[in-house]
């Protein structure tokens, strides 16, 4: 892997430097949960299929399992952390994770990979809270560069994990990589509890709790416009992320590496996810802050679809071990550009006693979408293994129109920080 050059390594010791001490505690938690799943992303397919003899279309359902359980529960755990604050819902949902990593390592059944990655949905609201914890602490005009930064250490779990995954696999067999997660889930429980603090005083968690003006219900959530249009656009483009989540590893197998050993697929696949993670880490860390003195955040869901469109046609087009690789670092771009946005757009329509809640509804929305592709993934990978990315394309282009709805109906332009008036009921 290149060095990172001097300049490079400067500024961000810089941004590091600027950086709320409880925000870079929140980013080390999460660089930490998010190795352990990206250890494990590469590989539980492969697991599935070479271990358990699980079709296809069976495997791709155990990520529809762990959406749909977090579909269902995310909203809640949202709402539970505006209630009875940050900590507690924080910690009791790594708990699961950890739990859930544990029971993938001593699997003796499909039922039992399924129960484990239902129980992670469940209680996979560690990252919703996370961004809540992050919002409580940032003002509305840094929000969405912090909420960078945690998809940033997304990109670095990404860079390191699905290659230690890979190696571990190859090196030591397919379950030692899941009992290595469950450590690093360990770990993320002691530091949230020895590190962090509560963000949310008695008296804020006993006022949300209260709060009557505004809900996060369906009838509230259909009167907010903006909220609306904010999560058609995220459903619609997740879609697509969903398709390439659920098949990349088999469409690793049957187009990229095709005819290479078993050990060189899962590396090459690992290899080219840690690609991704470099991609999202650079664009987070360095080309986000940039790119928001210049456009609005609207405007930046726009840019992102873009690059994420020619990410995807390379891969469904071009599809080699080198393009691939090409392809992976645009598709990390455009989703490091319009994810930060469309979350910090989506606290700004409710009111603040609401933001824990409205993440959740966001990321319920994001899970609903990724249940419905990975539940197709695998009857559109078995039509032609390049299939899912083609669709995945096409839907981006699709999405591009709510977006620049969402732009005229933010009345961005080349400016920064648009806040987007709260609907009530």
């Amino acid at each position: 892997m290149t060095a990172i050059p001097p300049s490079t390594r400067f500024i961000l010791f810089t941004k590091l430097k600027t950086i709320d001490r409880r925000l870079l505690t929140v980013l080390l938690i999460v660089f930490v949960q998010m190795l352990g799943a990206a250890m494990i992303m590469p590989i539980l397919p492969l697991y599935a299929q070479r271990e358990f003899g699980m079709s296809p279309q069976t495997i791709t359902l155990l990520g529809t399992s762990f959406f749909a359980a977090q579909f269902i529960a995310g909203p809640y755990l949202g709402r539970l952390s505006d209630k009875y604050g940050r900590l507690p819902i924080l910690i009791i949902s790594q708990v699961g994770t950890a739990v859930s990593f544990l029971m993938l390592a001593l699997a003796p059944s499909v039922a039992f990979l399924y129960v484990a990655r239902i129980l992670d949905g469940i209680t996979g609201g560690n990252i919703i809270v996370a961004q809540a914890y992050v919002t409580d602490i940032t003002p509305r005009a840094k929000r969405t560069e912090s909420l960078g930064y945690i998809f940033a250490v997304f990109g670095l779990g990404f860079i390191f994990g699905p290659a230690i995954g890979g190696l571990l696999s190859a090196a030591f067999g397919p379950r030692i990589p899941y009992i290595f997660a469950a450590i690093a889930a360990t770990v993320v429980v002691l530091l949230t509890w020895f590190t962090l603090d509560e963000t949310l005083s008695p008296e804020q968690r006993a006022a949300n709790r209260s709060f009557k003006r505004q809900s996060i219900g369906l009838p509230a959530i259909a009167a907010n416009k903006p909220l609306v249009l904010i999560l058609l656009v995220a459903f619609v483009g997740q879609f697509g992320l969903g398709l390439l989540q659920s098949t990349f590893a088999l469409f690793g197998e049957a187009v990229l590496f095709a005819n290479y050993s078993e050990n060189v697929i899962s590396l090459g696949i690992g290899i080219l996810l840690a690609l991704v993670g470099v991609g999202q880490f650079f664009t987070q860390a360095l080309l986000l802050p940039r790119a928001l003195k210049q456009f609005d955040e609207a405007w930046l869901v726009v840019i992102g679809l873009i690059l994420r469109t020619a990410g995807l046609f390379i891969f469904a087009a071009l599809a080699t071990p080198l393009l691939g690789g090409v392809a992976s670092l645009l598709f990390a771009m455009g989703v490091g550009l319009m994810m930060p946005p469309l979350q910090s757009l989506t606290t700004t329509t409710v009111a603040d006693e609401l933001r824990g809640g409205a993440l959740g509804v966001y990321q319920s929305v994001i899970s609903l979408s990724t249940i419905v592709s990975t539940a197709i993934a695998g009857v559109i990978f078995a039509w032609h293994p390049s299939s899912p990315y083609w669709v995945g394309a096409i839907l981006s282009l699709v999405v591009m129109l709510p977006a620049l709805v969402l732009v005229r109906r933010t009345g961005a332009g080349r400016r920064k920080s648009v806040t987007v008036p709260a609907a009530t009921d």
